[in-house]
């Protein structure tokens, strides 16, 4: 079956398990859904583990445009195949917070370019670009569990110089970052809680939440619990 065949295909088979009902829900969560379907997720990791890795699929199916397609693009797309320029262009087509999420917990951070990309894009002036900076953080500390803590303190200073972008989509992404960064060890959680600290007191609302929102986490009972064993 050549690309163009297989991707009708699969687009039959995501209306087939969609349910138009569900654009409302999704609505609510703000997620765009101009070009959804209302196929869920568990269906789409269904029809993503019939498929298997295929590069050319996902590249078809990105193109089409249609929201589900592209997520699935992220489960089915081989990350050793994945080029810089690929990101760029799909991180550019980001137009909701749950496709640049997938795309990048499935397939960006699998890739050799994510800790590269993480630094580029966090500082994008696009809201989704730059959130999947941040995510790339968030994600990257809690796969690579045999990295340095010195990768990822680099972060900090980003996240501390960027936390007073006061879109939702980015100032929830750099929470979740400093979070993340924040539980890898007790070091990391140190320095981390001091970032936060230094945001609390930022003339900035955003960075105030950010600050807020991570410090509640990263100083909780159970993370201190945790990082003491460790």
């Amino acid at each position: 079956m050549n690309t163009g065949s297989a991707v009708r295909a699969v687009l039959r088979e995501l209306n087939a398990r969609s349910d138009r009902t569900r654009l409302a829900g999704m609505a609510r969560y703000g997620i765009n859904t101009s070009k959804a379907l209302g196929a869920t997720i568990p269906d789409l990791r269904a029809i993503a583990k019939a498929i298997g890795r295929d590069h050319e699929l996902a590249i078809g199916l990105w193109d089409t445009e249609v929201h589900e397609a592209r997520i699935l693009a992220g489960m089915i797309d081989d990350p050793a195949a994945v080029t810089e320029e690929q990101m760029d262009a799909w991180a550019q087509d980001f137009d909701s917070w749950d496709v640049c999420d997938q795309v990048c917990a499935n397939l960006f951070e699998r890739t050799r370019f994510a800790f590269r990309k993480a630094l580029e894009w966090s500082s994008a002036d696009e809201e989704f670009v730059k959130r999947a900076g941040f995510v790339l953080m968030a994600r990257s500390a809690v796969r690579n569990k045999d990295a340095a803590d010195r990768e990822f303190e680099v972060f900090l200073p980003i996240i501390r110089a960027e936390s007073g972008d006061d879109r939702n989509q980015v100032k929830k992404s750099v929470s979740w970052a400093l979070r993340q960064i924040g539980k890898r060890s007790p070091e990391l959680n140190a320095k981390a809680i001091a970032t936060a600290k230094k945001l609390r007191a930022s003339d900035s609302r955003a960075s105030r939440w950010v600050a807020s929102d991570a410090l509640r986490e990263l100083t909780s009972e159970a993370v201190q619990k945790r990082l003491a064993n460790l």
